[in-house]
């Protein structure tokens, strides 16, 4: 691949460090083609021009919170909104579509705040698409779970299993799966102690309880792999 002009690839640089917790140089490197030591040089240049750049020793490059906040700024649901559409068209088969949405999106987090860009990364981590051609309505509980994933909020909810047996649990939400049928939600129990998976659609009602959770430390493969065989019925939970 051709290098891009250095003006292209400042700017390029300039809304990645804007849209990124964190950019290491070996990330920039690699995405424009160019030496590690091209990008030192690109990061003096920002810097020299003002640019607010911090170090962080060991870890990467960070902008300043607060450079150069755009006027208009997107609430947490419509940031979660934003991220939920970017998996699922993460999975299009037109790669065009898929490319041209990629770097609009990198653009949108640019505007995002710095705490927002915390939840926004993690919150990607937290999802996953398989094929869904549905248009059925059948929940309305997405925006308020996936705000209580990033900020490790603990709900009590009241729940019908697939059996028609009423419950009542406390829950540390921690991830979110999408079938073709309907979108499951990965949390760890307090009443049966260990993490269910159960059907947002068959959540009657969320109550907040204003305590939040320590974070399980752990990624979606990660408990996919200590899982695997009780997630095999995960098609089918019931928050046994």
């Amino acid at each position: 691949m051709e290098e891009k002009p250095r003006l292209s690839r400042l700017t390029a640089i300039l809304t990645q460090l804007q849209s990124s917790r964190i950019v290491t140089a070996k990330m920039l490197a690699d995405k424009h083609k160019v030496s590690i030591r091209t990008i030192y040089r690109d990061i003096r240049t920002l810097e020299k021009s003002g640019v607010p750049i911090i170090t962080e020793e060991g870890k990467g490059y960070t902008m300043m919170e607060g450079y150069k906040l755009p006027p208009v700024m997107f609430t947490e649901n419509e940031a979660n909104a934003l991220i939920t559409a970017e998996q699922l068209v993460l999975k299009n088969k037109d790669t065009s579509f898929v490319q041209n949405y990629s770097e609009a999106i990198l653009k949108i987090k640019a505007l995002l705040k710095g705490s927002q860009k915390e939840k926004v990364s993690l919150l990607t981590e937290r999802i996953y698409f398989s094929n869904n051609y549905s248009n059925q309505k059948t929940s309305n509980y997405l925006m308020r779970i996936q705000s209580a994933i990033t900020n490790f909020e603990v709900l009590n909810i009241e729940y019908i299993s697939i059996d028609k047996r009423h419950s009542n649990r406390t829950i540390e939400p921690f991830a979110l799966y999408s079938t073709q049928e309907n979108w499951l939600l990965i949390a760890y129990c307090r009443l049966r102690k260990a993490f269910r998976v159960f059907r947002i659609d068959h959540i009657q009602k969320i109550t907040a309880t204003s305590e939040h959770f320590e974070s399980h430390n752990m990624t979606l493969e990660e408990y996919y792999k200590s899982y695997d065989k009780y997630y095999q019925g995960a098609n089918h939970p019931d928050g046994k």
